[in-house]
């Protein structure tokens, strides 16, 4: 790990994600989402993975790099507008991180390789990308699972619990299950289990 360029990557990530004009309520105060959001990345990836490489340190904390220049609303309703959408997205979180790792002064193999993993390559294959699912999928139950459980339908989010789980390693699931939820959260990926 380089501590000088990784620092350099994160500031130029955090740079970008503090422009998200949404925001989070974080100990009182309001943050912008995808700040905290690739903060938590991060955060998640220290626990599971303490000596991760900088490619996939900077590919955690860059997956939603810029989310908010590309709203939702600009592509059409459905499923095929949504996918569009969401591949769009990938391409640009990539290239958004891989940017932030070239002006770290990373190599140019270190800079494919936040590419490859911010794309979600080879997810079920490559440790790595594996890794940053997991994270997504983590941060996803830790931080905002209760309040789209509270919003949604109880059929609808135990199909939405058991993708997520399907997506997660064995690392991952226990780490899951060792999470502080609800109870109503708790009963809900009961349900998703079983």
């Amino acid at each position: 790990m380089n501590d000088d360029k990784l620092a350099r990557a994160y500031a130029a990530i955090d740079a970008i994600n503090a422009e998200d004009p949404a925001t989070e309520l974080v100990d009182g105060a309001p943050q912008p989402k995808e700040l905290v959001y690739g903060r938590r990345m991060t955060a998640v990836l220290e626990r599971l993975e303490p000596s991760a490489s900088d490619a996939l340190r900077i590919a955690v904390r860059g997956q939603h790099l810029g989310r908010f220049r590309v709203p939702r609303s600009g592509h059409p309703e459905g499923r095929v507008g949504y996918l569009e959408w969401r591949i769009g997205l990938g391409r640009m979180h990539a290239d958004l991180s891989a940017e932030a790792a070239r002006a770290a002064g990373y190599d140019d193999a270190t800079i494919e390789r936040v590419r490859f993993l911010v794309q979600k390559k080879a997810l079920r294959t490559d440790p790595e990308t594996q890794l940053l699912e997991d994270c997504a999928c983590l941060v996803f139950l830790e931080h905002h699972f209760a309040e789209f459980a509270a919003r949604t339908d109880e059929a609808k989010m135990i199909d939405i619990l058991k993708k997520t789980w399907g997506k997660m390693s064995d690392r991952a699931h226990a780490e899951a299950l060792s999470l502080s939820l609800g109870e109503r959260e708790l009963a809900l990926v009961k349900k998703a289990l079983t």
